[in-house]
């Protein structure tokens, strides 16, 4: 699970690393993202009293992603379009800056006093609230509290914390903001040197890039309020967070507990449901018993201290619902690193490892888990659900506070995850590694990872006939929404990404990371993106919605991508690129695009860094904001025209693929101006 990474100073000459070292251009304003941070004042602006209701998906009008992205119970409502005496921060895409985390890259920052209220658009009787407060001087984080009213009357207090979030420095991050760079050896925008190798040494200011501002709770109110109830959420003066930083509000209407009459309780097994105990040993008995008797295992009401992983092998397990059913542990330190390398256990449902045969028929529904996981060792096993896992399926699944939430092992196949919600990690929210086949994760939501979203990694042993499909993806602060590193006949559709943070794009199509080749048909269809197509900070060129990235080898099997809106896009819509260094050994070939609506790019609709080909059939484009394609191929600019070839098959509505720029004709800017594009709008 080790990812290193070797930043190096531009695209000419960057090397392959599991995730290119964040890097920030030296154009960006830090002491302004600091006063962000820090608090400074700022006009405080005011939303009319008694306003309607906002809903939103991923901080769009819901008309412009329908039948795209998870079925959730949720109901998302953007702080920034609610009621407020505080003050609308934002939009901001620069990495770092609070804003930009944010989703709909805007949110609402509350000084002591100040509230922000939600009108709720239908019955709830639970919220989440997604929110960030300040790290404490030395890191480690804080707690502060926020008042949660309905109809001007207190029903809660949160405790909030930041301990779970902030990270500092150069991958794999600090939680020092006063660290020093981890790594004087690598080559950094900030000075555009390597500090090592500088005299006299630059000065690097602390806290340096810091990231991973959010975290995000959950509450059951006591009772169900009506719509248009308002709910109030107060930071309360005298609170010892200088500010609180409000991006959302999902409310929902949780249904009763589930119970299970006919199974092993876990109470009669000796767990404790206060929490106060320890109940992993419970937990085994419970699962011993369980398939012995061929009866699942069922988790009441309650709160279950568990501090080591959770071996699981034909059994299935059942909670009372996610809501009710929370199963959350300390991360504790080993006496002696494992031989998987880890120097961590925690709380976690493990099958056995491919090397021992795997697990199956394993069945997880209906609960939480709740890790401890505050920085990032790629070596440990601290994963909410990991190993391998064939003939199983997860479901209704909430994983929080853990390094990745499912991260599975193969060779294994046929698992099927489900109606699942993932945030808050410090890494993946999901990865299928290493020979993971004929497996789908549908309708899962993941918000906040720290690195892809949703991923398929090929690594070594390829993965084959997988598919991910009506999911959403939110806010990966790191790297992509949905990564595909190698593979077989694959399917990325109907799926909802907005608003990556840095150096990766929405969908990302990756020849890297030791990936075995894509082969057979590659099918991305019916995907919505927004605000995607992140600052490569290394390469210091903006990246596109969709990226298609030959870096180990060609991507030459069958790609058909259709269907697919991109809508206000940072850069580019498409990219093509190969690394500098092997521009002249790999190609991305015979990329096929139909039916695809482009509302707003900073930039191109297509940018080609690479030699190859790809067709292009009823691509609709409308505010454009450069050239529509920038065509630099392999940037050798031959009399004969670029590397890459475009093929016009017809219907390219929106005047941005003109004749003039076919089949290959170079139109090659480096790094254009960047044009805002509006918001976008039906079609």
């Amino acid at each position: 699970m080790s990812r290193n990474r070797i930043p190096v100073p531009r695209w000419s000459s960057r090397r392959a690393s599991r995730r290119p070292s964040a890097a920030i251009g030296a154009t960006l304003a830090l002491a302004t993202a600091l006063g962000v941070l820090a608090g400074a004042p700022g006009p405080a602006t005011a939303s009319p009293a008694g306003a309607a209701p906002v809903v939103t998906r991923a901080g769009l009008d819901p008309r412009l992603v329908a039948g795209r992205g998870a079925d959730v119970g949720f109901v998302e409502q953007e702080a920034e379009n609610a009621t407020t005496d505080g003050e609308v921060i934002g939009p901001d895409r620069a990495a770092y800056t609070l804003p930009a985390e944010a989703s709909g890259r805007r949110a609402v920052r509350l000084t002591p006093g100040r509230y922000v209220e939600f009108v709720l658009p239908r019955a709830a009787n639970a919220i989440t609230v997604r929110y960030s407060i300040p790290d404490a001087p030395g890191g480690g984080g804080i707690t502060a509290p926020l008042h949660v009213a309905v109809n001007d009357r207190r029903v809660r207090t949160m405790t909030l914390t930041s301990q779970y979030a902030w990270l500092y420095n150069q991958y794999p991050f600090s939680n020092d903001p006063t660290a020093g760079l981890l790594h004087p050896d690598w080559w950094i925008t900030e000075c555009s040197c390597v500090p090592a190798a500088t005299t006299p040494y630059p000065s690097i200011p602390t806290p340096f890039r810091p990231s991973h501002f959010y975290d995000e709770q959950r509450l059951l109110l006591g009772r169900t309020y009506r719509a248009g109830d308002r709910i109030r959420l107060t930071a309360p003066a005298g609170s010892n967070a200088a500010w609180t930083v409000i991006d959302l509000l999902d409310s929902e209407l949780v249904g009763p507990p589930r119970v299970r009459l006919r199974a092993a309780n876990v109470l009669a097994f000796g767990a404790d449901p206060t929490g106060r105990r320890d109940s992993a040993a419970a937990l085994d008995r419970a699962i011993a018993f369980a398939r012995r008797a061929d009866v699942p295992v069922y988790l009441p009401p309650g709160t279950y201290q568990v501090n080591r992983h959770i071996i699981v092998d034909e059994v299935t397990i059942e909670g009372a619902g996610s809501w009710y059913t929370i199963i959350k542990g300390r991360e504790v330190a080993l006496p002696t690193p494992a031989p998987d390398g880890s120097v961590h256990t925690g709380v976690g449902f493990y099958g056995r490892s491919a090397a021992d045969g795997g697990s199956r028929n394993v069945h997880l529904s209906g609960f939480a888990v709740e890790g401890d996981v505050r920085e990032r060792i790629d070596t440990d096993q601290v994963n909410a659900i990991g190993g391998a896992m064939s003939d199983s399926t997860i479901d209704g699944l909430h994983l929080r506070h853990t390094k990745v939430g499912i991260w599975f092992d193969g060779p294994m196949s046929n698992v099927r995850v489900t109606n699942t919600m993932i945030v808050d990690q410090i890494a993946d929210g999901l990865n299928f590694h290493t020979g993971v086949t004929d497996s789908l994760v549908a309708h899962t939501f993941v918000r906040n990872s720290g690195d892809d979203g949703l991923a398929m990694w090929s690594e070594k042993v390829g993965n084959a006939r997988n598919t991910f499909d009506h999911n959403t993806v939110q806010s990966p602060v790191l790297a992509n929404g949905i990564a595909l590193y190698g593979g077989t006949d694959l399917t990325v559709s109907h799926n909802l990404v907005a608003d990556p943070v840095r150096e990766g794009s929405a969908i990302q199509v990756g020849s890297r990371f030791g990936a075995e080749p894509f082969t057979g048909r590659l099918l991305i269809t019916g995907n919505t993106t927004a605000r995607a197509g992140t600052y490569e900070l290394n390469w210091k060129i903006g990246l596109g919605a969709i990226w298609f990235y030959a870096l180990d080898r060609d991507i030459d099997a069958t790609v058909d991508v259709i269907g697919d809106s991109y809508l206000d896009n940072t850069y580019n819509a498409i990219m093509l690129v190969s690394d500098w260094p092997v521009k002249d050994l790999h190609s991305i070939t015979g990329v096929r695009f139909q039916d695809i609506r482009v509302d707003g790019t900073g930039t191109s609709v297509l940018s080609a860094r690479s030699a190859g080909s790809a067709s292009l059939r009823n691509v609709d484009a409308r505010n454009v904001g450069a050239v529509g394609v920038n065509n630099c191929g392999s940037f050798h600019f031959p009399p004969t025209g670029s590397e890459f070839t475009l093929t016009d098959l017809g219907g390219n509505d929106g005047g941005w693929l003109a004749p003039w720029q076919l089949p290959n004709t170079i139109t090659c800017d480096d790094r254009p101006p960047v044009v805002p594009p509006p918001p976008p709008s039906p079609w």
